[in-house]
């Protein structure tokens, strides 16, 4: 039975972590995830879901703020363990950390890499109308993500997704290809696959400024973008003048000649605005400011009667003044 020190933080993380409890040739030892954040209007504070996972196995968790020099550090490396693996942990990983193992440290990241390096992967592959995305099992290494690769496999993206539905998707595929990828590495079957340089582009975790809707993308790329911060950060327009959320929103099979932000059709549950490229969206659901996210039919109950076809109701730039 090989020891591992697992370390992540978020949902995606968690069914990873309960399949290395759950299987017998593996003994989880110790869990490092980020300490509990305060959530929510009311801020309670809360434990990550990694966390949660390990407390109900009676495993000790480790929640430094700061992974480097920290007591934990030490703790872990006197640990001795077999193999680190990290899936979305959110911290680098100190090399001594690294070389105190006696196989192997290895990360699940949710892309395929060298493409999409850094902490939002997942954010990046749909707002950028990526056909496919997936989860790259690679060695630990100081430089972030680039690692030599141990194993890939890939998964579509559809319409429909957005990065909560991908996040779940690729939490499975990357524990199903972590499980296959183990036995292997750990006899000495694996031959790794070193990163293309020249092909490698970044994730950076998201900005405020990027939350931003430009209305003059196509409409596949507008809707991309909505989907590709749902459920987090969520993306929005100045809309009417004031800030507003777009939860949900859909291409619409049409043309039209009005400017991006203009309202192309209106009925009592449907509103169609223009994008760049002569597209169309409609609004499904969207969260003016200080308001509670709604329908479009709820929204259109409130202010319908001030909107109507080649009105501009989307700023084109997309921010707020």
């Amino acid at each position: 039975m090989k020891s591992i020190i697992f370390m992540g933080t978020p949902q995606f993380s968690a069914p990873i972590l309960q399949s290395l409890i759950d299987h017998p040739d593996y003994n989880v030892i110790g869990v490092v995830t980020q300490p509990d954040r305060r959530v929510g209007r009311k801020h309670v504070l809360t434990p990550s879901p990694v966390k949660q996972v390990a407390t109900k196995h009676d495993i000790k968790v480790y929640q430094p703020e700061k992974l480097s020099g920290s007591p934990e550090m030490e703790e872990l490396i006197n640990l001795n363990a077999d193999l680190i693996v990290t899936a979305a942990f959110g911290q680098f990983l100190p090399m001594k950390l690294i070389n105190s193992v006696k196989i192997a440290a290895i990360n699940v990241h949710a892309s395929l890499l060298p493409k999409y390096r850094g902490g939002a992967p997942v954010h990046y592959a749909i707002m950028n109308g990526d056909a496919e995305t997936g989860v790259t099992i690679i060695y630990m290494v100081k430089k972030m993500d680039a690692g030599d690769m141990l194993a890939q496999a890939k998964m579509p993206i559809t319409d429909q997704d957005d990065v909560g539905s991908m996040f779940e998707k690729l939490s499975i595929l990357g524990r199903d290809t972590l499980l296959e990828t183990l036995p292997k590495l750990i006899n000495g079957e694996i031959t790794p696959v070193a990163q293309d340089e020249g092909q490698v582009s970044f994730s950076p975790n998201i900005a405020p400024e990027q939350e931003a809707v430009d209305i003059n993308l196509p409409a596949c790329l507008v809707d991309a973008k909505v989907r590709g911060l749902r459920p987090f950060p969520v993306a929005y327009v100045i809309m009417e003048g004031q800030r507003t959320k777009l939860w949900k929103t859909a291409v619409v099979d049409q043309s039209t000649d009005l400017a991006p932000g203009q309202v192309v059709e209106k009925t009592k549950h449907e509103l169609l605005v223009a994008t760049g490229e002569h597209g169309v969206i409609s609004i499904l659901e969207l969260q003016p400011a200080g308001k509670q996210k709604m329908s479009i039919t709820d929204y259109l109950n409130g202010v319908g009667d001030n909107l109507h076809p080649g009105k501009q109701i989307i700023d084109n730039d997309g921010i707020e003044k």
